[in-house]
Order: C-alpha cells, then structure tokens, then sequence
C-alpha cells in the first residue's frame, strides 16, 4: 500500500547531512549548493524596517566542538538588552541533545560574534531562547512583539528577515495569510519566498512589531511559508528570561516535552467520532479532518484488473527531534479491493502480497525493531486478520511508534487493508489508539455479515 503523495515542508535551517523526512513537520535539508535564488526587489517599506531592525537580527551557528566547521546555521533576534535571543529549536538541536560534540555562535549584520548558551526551548512549537555570554549584545535593544489584542488582517504586508543559504542578510515582504487550515497547533501562512538559513528569523508588521518567527517552507510550491505566531515565543521568553543555561543533553526534557504533546494529541483524537468510506461493503474508519487532511484515488471506470478504491490521511505537521528524527504525527489509511473481474486465485495472490508489501521499520540509532503481535479479530461478526507493532524510542523513554495493519477476510473475492500509524506515544496511548481504530470497522449495516 503505498502511500499517496503529501505536503511535505523544508525547514529553514541549512543542516549539512541532514535528510528531508517524508512527513509534514518542518524538518532541515542538505545545505543548498550552487548559486542560491535572489530575492525580489524590496520596497522602501523593507528598506525602512531592516535599517531600524538590523541591529537585532542575528546569525546562529552551531560549530563542532573542536573546530570551526559549522553544522547548521540559522537566524534569530534579539528580545531583551541583556542578550536574550530567540531562535527555532531545530536551529540548535545539535547542541541541545549533543552539547560535547557542539557548541552555539552568533554573528551580527555588522560583523560581530560571540558565543551563546541554551536556556530553554519548546519542540512542540520548533522555539529556542539563547543568551549571549559576556556583553558583546548588551545594549543593542530588542524587537517587541505585537500584542495579541492587535490581530492582522489578512493580507496586509509582513516582512522576514534572516540569513538565507549564510550568503548575507535579508530582508524579504510578503502577506500575511491566516492560520493554517487543519493545523494541530497554530501555524501563520506567509505568502513570501524565504530559504534555509532564515529560520528563527523574525518576521515584522509594518510598525516593526514581531507577528512570527521563520520556521518552514512548503517544497515544490513558490510563495507558500509559515510562521510561528509570535506570542509562542513571547510565552517562552516571558517564563524562561530568567532560566540557568543547559549544559548537559536535553533527553529528558524533550521527553517530558513530547509526552504532554501526545497525551493531549491522543486526547482530541480520541474525541473525534469516525467518519464514513462511503463503500458499500465494509465501514472503513476515516477520521474527521479537523487537523488532518485526506486524499482519495481509484482505478479507472474501464479497468480490466483489480478495481480498489484508497484513501489516505494525515497531520500536515510533525514534532522536529533531530536530523534523523521526527515524531509526533498520526497518519493512516486504507485501501478497498473488488476482485471480480480477476477470480479468487489472482485475488487471493495480489490482496495478500499488499498486505505482506507493508514496511514497518527496522533496528535503527533512533528506535528499536519493531514487536509485532498478530491475531484475529472479531468485529460483529466481521473478521478481521490485525497486526500491531511498537518501536521503542532509545533515547526517549516511555514514547514509541505505533503501527497497525488490518484487513478483512469475510470473502473470497473482496476485501479491504488499513494501515494506522502514531508517532511517538506512551504504551497506555497505543492501547487506546489500537483499540479506537479496530472499532472503526464493520459491516455497512447487518445484512453483509450473511453474504
């Protein structure tokens, strides 16, 4: 059962020898190499708020320990006098989870530099607070936030800044957009052309007011961005200005992270009832679309083989762990076989083999190998052959991946396959995700159960 062709977004710091997960989180690609895109023309607008703003603007570069090779590099900007820096978490997560093998500098629009320290961040919404050792920041003023009585309308001009592709600084206009449809958490769709290397820039009102943070951009589309809503990362600095840096790995606070996300992830979806395939033989569980989205294709009226009908539905956005790892994301879906035209044997043959096609991930630095346990399943008279799998995290204790794989076995020549995936849950939460999505199959109605 392969899997249809998503959003997929790029997060906006260049990480060398990180991968593009194929999941809809913001995530750090390769460093770009060649000649980069240029920019657009900006108005006297821009011009105006990067001189007043450009003194607040920084680089944030993550170094290897022992030498100067950067391994990612990043922007952010300055919110107190005292040097204190707001940036996205994906920036700095090589320092935040290796801080022996890293550590964090910062560079001004005038040529300044200096080294920095980690006092908090929150993965869920991909922020990061830095501070600057020493004074080499001090007194060099701070951007404010918008206040949240104050909302934009949609439309009106907002302008990104930051250090794309670490060739200079910039200064980028776009329109503001919104929130994002069927986000889990509040996304700002911005309609403006930033890259990697922007990422935990600031993006400014016309009033150089901070609305949101640079955070992500959507691949093969032009002009399609995203933004954390400012007042997240005014919620961190507000609680955490006055933090003691981070020196040791931060595991276990991201754990303690990523299990409230999921506790309150599972909770919603939980809530939601199943909504309906529409197929004339089977209930098949599709989720409301409150923050997933769904796709559906089918084979051609005039097919002469194995006619199906699939559909597949997922959260646009995931949880960024590290360069090998994102989580925190549900998707799932399904596919409904009508072998008629084929005969039982051919049926039998193609309807097992997607079933045995089904990739669950192996032994791995991040997770462990999969523990399958498989048995049959009776759901009002309905059978069901179900398969569930956990992967244990390595290094964060009590979360795991989650799969499940269902198919009827009621006919000889028809029959359907689910596949239900979680990413990052405790064991009590795969229990209840496992069991919500058994429940969401059956029978259209009784009668079914006799033919």
């Amino acid at each position: 059962m392969k899997p249809l062709l998503g959003l997929v977004l790029a997060g906006l710091a260049s990480i060398a020898g990180a991968q593009p997960a194929p999941v809809v989180q913001p995530v750090s690609p390769p460093q770009v190499q060649g000649q980069p895109q240029q920019p657009p023309p900006v108005s006297a607008s821009a011009r105006r708020l990067y001189e007043r703003s450009k003194g607040q603007l920084l680089q944030i570069r993550t170094l290897l320990k022992t030498q100067d090779s950067q391994a990612s590099v990043g922007s952010g900007f300055l919110v107190s006098d005292d040097g204190h820096i707001v940036t996205n978490y994906h920036v700095i997560s090589q320092f935040a989870l290796e801080p022996e093998s890293y550590r964090l500098r910062y560079a001004t629009t005038d040529g300044q530099g200096g080294v920095l320290e980690l006092l908090d961040f929150d993965a869920r919404r991909d922020l990061a607070l830095l501070r600057a050792v020493g004074d080499g920041l001090k007194g060099r003023g701070a951007l404010a936030f918008r206040p949240q009585s104050q909302p934009l309308a949609k439309g009106e001009r907002i302008y990104s800044m930051g250090n794309p592709h670490d060739v200079a600084f910039a200064v980028v206009e776009g329109n503001y957009n919104g929130l994002v449809d069927r986000s889990f958490d509040p996304l700002i769709y911005y309609a403006g052309g930033i890259n990697p290397g922007m990422s935990g820039g600031p993006v400014l009102d016309e009033d150089g007011l901070v609305v949101g943070v640079n955070v992500s951009t959507m691949l093969f589309s032009q002009q399609v961005s995203f933004l954390v809503p400012g007042e997240f990362a005014e919620s961190l600095v507000r609680r955490s200005i006055g933090a003691k840096p981070i020196r040791t790995a931060a595991w276990g606070r991201l754990r303690d992270q990523l299990t409230r996300y999921q506790d309150e992830l599972v909770a919603r979806f939980l809530a939601l009832p199943w909504e309906s395939a529409n197929h004339d033989r089977y209930r098949l569980p599709v989720p409301k679309q409150d923050f997933m989205r769904c796709w559906g294709r089918g084979t051609p009226a005039d097919a002469k083989g194995l006619d199906f009908e699939r559909s597949q539905c997922r959260m646009d956005h995931a949880v960024f762990v590290s360069g090998n790892l994102q989580t925190g994301w549900l998707d799932m879906s399904h596919e409904a076989y009508d072998g008629d035209k084929l005969g039982t044997l051919r049926f039998a043959r193609q309807y097992s083999g997607s079933f045995r096609n089904e990739r669950l991930g192996g032994n791995d630095k991040t997770r462990t190998a999969p523990h399958c346990k498989e048995q049959f399943v009776d759901r009002d008279g309905l059978p069901l052959r179900a398969v569930v799998c956990l992967r244990a995290y390595r290094k964060l204790e009590g979360l795991h991946d989650l799969s499940i794989l269902v198919t009827t076995v009621d006919a000889p020549r028809q029959g359907a396959l689910g596949r239900f995936d979680a990413r990052g849950v405790s064991f009590d939460n795969a229990l209840k995700l496992a069991a919500h999505y058994l429940e969401g199959f059956a029978w259209t109605n009784s009668s079914k159960a006799k033919k």
